[in-house]
């Protein structure tokens, strides 16, 4: 076996059914979970009508590379979305179909990490999707945690890593609009990251996958290949950014997604992929032309969670320390005790799961040397469900945090 399979932490949820496990919510009150990032709005209908209308392909192999006509819609959305020359974007180059962003960023590792190297490092924010951290450990490397806190509203401070962590570094994992955070990172830190890149001679990996979920219309979070064709960089050289439809379009089950960015890079990650054996298969690909061509349901989408938000924080506000996230659709909520006991006594006593922060993140120092864990007294809650559910999940969550004043 490989060895460093024992060195993976449990999945969150499997530590969050441990801490339910014996607990009886009670039986008169249904159960709401705010635990699981799985969008439960509406599949669009054009899509799902798109890939019925083409299961006659499934007789035919796909290509791990996918259909010139995907590629094309995806290169087509980025030009739209994050304006990038058309001229700069070849699809034939430049983009990747994968089978959503989960299977992509773990497979990046293992292609960019040279693990032959003295002390690999992949740096990371924390708290993290823990994929990233099991990309890492599983490509030979040693993970880096970059505390994402308050005091920088959630967003990562690269000058406050050591250059000794910089030197040693081979990969960053970036996640903006950040999970759970919702933090964006900015066109500056942008800049800024690309020329430690340069510097220290690492690859960026910017998950980007709920860039679609904000709220001002006016300004959508900016991308990383945004950002490199604003410095001049159109070959885009050290960076990739992944992109999902799970999230965007709420179809989590299509698994449909794609990675853009660095031609050379891309080269080497297709290799790897042919062998992984990872093609979409050709009804998916079908109906992700349909998704990554429409933005009216993206916008609808939209619309959805700016009222669970609106709803939700007006309820919560008054008792709990939770600001409106800069996107995404989590909220990162403060609790007036320990988030693991905060999690099971709102479970036992109001069948609401929300997921420990501490769960979600990796113990380590500050700046100063002394122990933090950026999880510990938050909780993330998913406001995923329908609005109706959204609403009486921040009932019974108000009505929990208020018996705790008593």
């Amino acid at each position: 076996m490989n060895p460093d399979l024992n060195r993976l932490q449990p999945y969150p949820f499997e530590k969050l059914q441990a801490l339910k496990d014996g607990v009886q919510p009670p039986a008169a009150l249904s159960h709401i979970a705010l635990s699981i990032g799985e969008p439960r709005h509406a599949a669009p209908s054009q899509v799902v009508e798109e890939l019925i209308t083409h299961l006659s392909g499934l007789e035919n192999y796909p290509l791990t590379k996918g259909r010139p006509a995907l590629r094309a819609a995806c290169a087509q959305w980025l030009t739209r979305r994050f304006h990038v020359a058309s001229e700069h974007l070849d699809p034939e180059r430049h983009v990747l179909p994968v089978n959503g962003t989960r299977e992509a960023l773990f497979a990046f590792a293992q292609t960019v990490v040279d693990r032959n190297a003295d002390q690999p490092l992949v740096v990371m924010p924390n708290p993290f999707y823990q994929i990233y951290e099991g990309a890492a450990l599983l490509a030979g490397a040693e993970p880096w945690f970059i505390n994402t806190l308050q005091n920088t509203d959630f967003e990562p401070d690269f000058d406050a890593v050591p250059a000794t962590v910089w030197d040693d570094c081979q990969l960053v994992y970036l996640c903006s609009p950040g999970n759970p955070t919702g933090a964006v990172v900015g066109e500056a830190a942008l800049r800024r990251l690309i020329e430690l890149a340069d510097r220290h001679d690492f690859i960026i990996a910017s998950d980007e996958c709920y860039s679609e979920i904000y709220f001002d219309e006016g300004q959508p979070p900016v991308g990383l290949l945004e950002v490199a064709e604003k410095i001049g960089r159109s070959d885009f050289r050290r960076c990739v950014v992944f992109h999902s439809l799970s999230k965007r379009s709420n179809l989590p089950g299509l698994r449909s997604g794609f990675v853009a960015g660095d031609a050379d890079i891309l080269a080497k990650f297709l290799l790897y992929r042919t062998y992984h054996g990872s093609a979409m298969s050709p009804p998916a690909q079908a109906a992700s032309i349909i998704a990554w061509g429409d933005e009216q349901h993206v916008r609808d989408n939209r619309n959805c969670y700016r009222e669970k938000f609106d709803a939700v924080l007006e309820i919560l506000s008054p008792v709990l320390d939770v600001q409106r996230p800069a996107a995404g659709f989590y909220l990162w909520s403060h609790t007036p005790i320990d988030e693991q006991t905060f999690a099971r006594d709102l479970f036992a006593q109001q069948n609401v799961t929300v997921v420990p922060g501490s769960y979600l993140s990796r113990d380590t120092t500050d700046c100063d040397g002394n122990p933090i864990n950026p999880g510990s007294r938050r909780v993330r809650m998913a406001l995923v469900a329908p609005l109706e559910e959204c609403i009486e999940a921040a009932k019974r969550i108000r009505h929990y945090v208020e018996t705790l004043k008593n």
